[in-house]
């Protein structure tokens, strides 16, 4: 005889292989820690194929500090505005020859890019309408495997154990972006339907207290609010959290994770993707983090903002917040952008329960 849990599991595995060809038997996280987002598979549509537009011509809803993914692969930089994502939550493209699936789970807040091949072939990914710790589940349509949208891993089906590799990507705000990819392009809307002009989740990333997570039942580490943003790093040392509070008065971080030198540049401009909509002289930033490793060449560099220019203090040359010298004795040099994610707290915390998070200076490694 089964029991509770077995039934329930089983429940779910009948029910669901009515609409799946997954392969239920084979997963690495139980059933009933999954749940309906409330929507069919695909009922929130990804993009396939976007069109793009240049920098130096963008579209005239696009605003100052609308927040982007930025990725720039093979000298070939795209920006993916988080107010189109956050009505598809995947597009599937192909950025300098690379084929990538750039992902965006509003509910976490979590905005990661993967590559899109897995053993030679190129996959196509949806939405499965359900959820983990609030987390958005994909899915690929060649073997119908389920990926969890903030690691990467495949949790059910054919690809159980399976890890996507993830690129790269910094949310940045539109003129950042701009500003540093002149010859860059940005995607279009795939229409020009009003369902754009005001986010289906405006507030959700409201931080008064009882404001708790859509559809999470874990326990919610309460070191932090819920949907307070962190920039969220795992080397395979120790996850590791820097909150946006201390980034804001601290906006160039030198640290040392386990073994490597690493330092998070922030961003005040950009703006939240929960505003309902953008109007000039209306905003109120929420900030982002870009991330690096800082040795340059064998050597450590310690970087620091002055006058609202980043310096590092062996040369004293001038870098951006994509980590790319523009003057100075390094011009022309970069550092190398390491995985992070500015999530929520509570979906960083619940995927990742052994978070170092960091809140003042006094917890910094490099001291």
């Amino acid at each position: 005889m089964l029991g509770p849990l077995e039934g329930l599991e089983a429940s779910f595995a009948d029910k669901a292989s009515r609409v799946w060809t997954t392969d239920f038997t084979n997963r690495t996280v139980p059933l009933t820690d999954i749940f309906s987002g409330g929507v069919p598979r695909d009922g929130i549509s990804p993009i396939d194929n976007p069109e793009y537009e240049p920098v130096s011509n963008p579209p005239k809803w696009l605003q100052g500090p609308e927040p982007v993914i930025a990725i720039e692969i093979n000298n070939d930089a795209r920006a993916f505005p988080l107010n189109v994502l956050i009505s598809h939550e995947i597009v599937n493209t192909i950025v300098g020859g690379v084929p990538v699936a750039i992902t965006y789970c509003p509910l976490c807040n979590s905005s990661v890019v993967f590559k899109s091949t897995i053993d030679g072939e190129k996959h196509r990914f949806g939405v499965s309408g359900f959820l983990r710790n609030s987390d958005l589940i994909m899915w690929d349509r060649t073997t119908e495997s389920w990926w969890q949208q903030i690691t990467g891993e495949a949790i059910v089906g054919d690809y159980v154990g399976r890890q996507l590799d993830i690129v790269p990507a910094q949310v940045v705000s539109w003129t950042t972006f701009a500003t540093e990819y002149p010859d860059g392009e940005v995607m279009n809307r795939p229409n020009n339907s009003g369902r754009y002009a005001e986010t289906p989740y405006t507030g959700y990333d409201n931080t008064l207290p009882g404001n708790d997570p859509f559809l999470f039942d874990g326990a919610i580490d309460r070191r932090g609010h819920p949907v307070d943003r962190v920039s969220a790093i795992d080397l395979g040392t120790g996850p590791v959290a820097y909150h946006f509070n201390f980034l804001q008065d601290n906006p160039v971080v030198n640290d040392v994770i386990g073994d490597v030198p690493v330092v998070i540049f922030f961003e005040e401009e950009t703006e939240s993707a929960f505003r309902s909509s953008i109007q000039p002289g209306e905003y109120s930033p929420v900030g982002s983090s870009t991330t690096f490793i800082r040795e340059l060449d064998g050597r450590i560099m310690t970087f620091e903002e002055r006058n609202g220019l980043i310096r590092d203090i062996e040369t004293g040359s001038t870098w951006t917040r994509f980590g790319k010298a523009i003057a100075g004795e390094l011009s022309g040099h970069e550092l190398l952008p390491i995985i992070h994610g500015d999530h929520f707290w509570f979906a960083w915390a619940a995927f990742k329960p052994d978070t170092r998070l960091i809140e003042s200076a006094t917890q910094l490694s490099a001291g």
